[in-house]
């Protein structure tokens, strides 16, 4: 392989699912019993880091995305990531909550764990076309993280937001024009992109030497399958307020950061 190559656009993505599938079974065959919070709105601000101004200033943007390109955002906070790295959490978060349609998979989660000091972006699998794991990254490390060293949450929160937005909604000639959301080539040939290719040739030793990580993982396809259409907590009993995700899911997609 050419060192100076960057994988393809595909690749990446198939490596993020696969990442995604082996985080969910890690935290599976390790038996955490996490107790999510309650889907009860756009805004879930279990951590109370997010002022009342702000709040009220991004409720209606995330209500309007979600009106007019049907996608689902949402934004939350947590006070612990009981134990866990923050990529599985937010992936078992956004399954459990189900976030986007069930067919379009158009969901995304802007997820910030204050405690451990740590945020992510994650992304539906109908949308990481779109807001990919480079752009994610750019928009945790420009937008959010450089306001939350500087204690302001509820700034960080609300500019990557807008951010956020901002790609799902314009054409990539005009966001790529502001320099805060500015991608270029070596920002998608960085360290990132390797650690997703030896993570998924990591995945394919296991499945192919362990046949207990064999089933565990073909298990858990099936079950994510026959699951996908079934009345889970993610519908119902997380849902409050009248808010409620509408079925769709996550493979990993997105990028993390710290401060």
């Amino acid at each position: 392989m050419n060192a100076g190559r960057t994988p393809s656009a595909p690749a990446l993505r198939s490596l993020g699912a696969a990442i995604g599938f082996f985080a969910l079974i890690y935290t599976i065959a390790v038996g955490f019993a996490v107790n999510f919070p309650a889907l009860s709105g756009r805004i879930v601000d279990q951590a109370n880091i997010i002022a009342a101004d702000t709040r009220s200033a991004i409720e209606p943007k995330l209500a309007d995305l979600e009106a007019k390109s049907g996608i689902q955002l949402v934004v939350a906070t947590v006070s612990s990531l009981e134990g866990q790295e923050i990529e599985p959490y937010a992936n078992e978060l956004f399954r459990t909550w189900k976030l986007g349609d069930k067919t379009k998979n158009n969901g995304a989660l802007l997820l910030v764990a204050p405690n451990e000091r740590r945020v992510r972006i994650e992304v539906g699998y109908g949308l990481e076309g779109t807001l990919t794991d480079a752009l994610s990254k750019v928009i945790i490390t420009n937008a959010i993280t450089p306001r939350f060293k500087a204690g302001d949450f509820s700034g960080g929160i609300s500019r990557g937001v807008d951010d956020i937005i901002t790609v799902l909604t314009t054409d990539a000639s005009e966001w790529q024009q502001r320099p805060s959301l500015r991608l270029d080539s070596q920002q998608t040939a960085d360290s990132t992109t390797w650690l997703l290719l030896i993570a998924g040739v990591v995945l394919v030793i296991l499945l192919v030497i362990s046949p207990s990580f064999r089933w565990i993982f073909f298990n858990l396809l099936l079950n994510i399958a026959f699951s996908s259409g079934g009345s889970g907590s993610g519908d119902g009993s997380s849902s409050g307020g009248g808010f409620s995700g509408g079925g769709g899911s996550s493979g990993g997609g997105g990028a993390s950061g710290s401060w």
